[in-house]
């Protein structure tokens, strides 16, 4: 029986594929307040903001190449099973060949409903050609789409699955997170 490698990890981890962390010197939330872009109220308040703000980093996300760390990772699972639960909303594990991975924040590379936003249904995957979204866009439901991220204060629905693969784990190793983000 294969050994169970769960990975957690955060924004540190796809700093050398060129995203700035959230709370470091220099990181997005010193140029945008992170309650104008990353909670509901912000969304409610300017969605246009909010709508302009993950396209921006959607434009980085497309640029963006998994490093060394991510392609270690995937490499593992060759010998191991792997889960990786990452804190992050790129899909850099993704690109490097992790096959197993859990989004605690959402997926930047996903819009959905704001009505109902983790209905499959409504739920849209963005490709590099196709990654703009023209603030006020509405989805599939009529309301208006929006980037599938968990703002703050919302639930985190992938938190029990993350919480079952690491009680599961052999091992657990965490990589560039300073775990101050609530729940993870």
């Amino acid at each position: 029986m294969m050994k169970h490698l769960v990975f957690l990890t955060g924004a540190g981890m796809s700093v050398e594929s060129g995203f700035k962390t959230f709370r470091g010197s220099d990181g997005l939330w010193e140029n945008y307040p992170v309650e104008q872009i990353a909670t509901h109220e912000g969304w409610e308040r300017d969605p246009e903001l909010v709508t302009n703000f993950y396209n921006m980093l959607r434009k980085k996300l497309w640029t963006a190449v998994p490093n060394e760390g991510h392609r270690l990772i995937a490499s593992l699972q060759n010998d191991y099973e792997v889960t990786v639960i990452t804190q992050n909303v790129d899909n850099l594990h993704e690109r490097a060949g992790s096959k197993k991975v859990i989004h605690l924040h959402g997926v930047l590379a996903k819009v959905c409903s704001s009505r109902d936003p983790y209905n499959p249904e409504y739920i849209e995957t963005l490709t590099p050609e196709h990654s703009d979204v023209e603030p006020g866009t509405l989805a599939k439901d009529g309301s208006l789409l929006r980037p599938f991220i968990v703002f703050f204060e919302e639930s985190v629905p992938m938190i029990a699955p993350a919480a079952h693969e690491v009680t599961s784990a052999d091992l657990l190793v965490v990589i560039g997170t300073s775990l101050n983000v609530y729940p993870a």
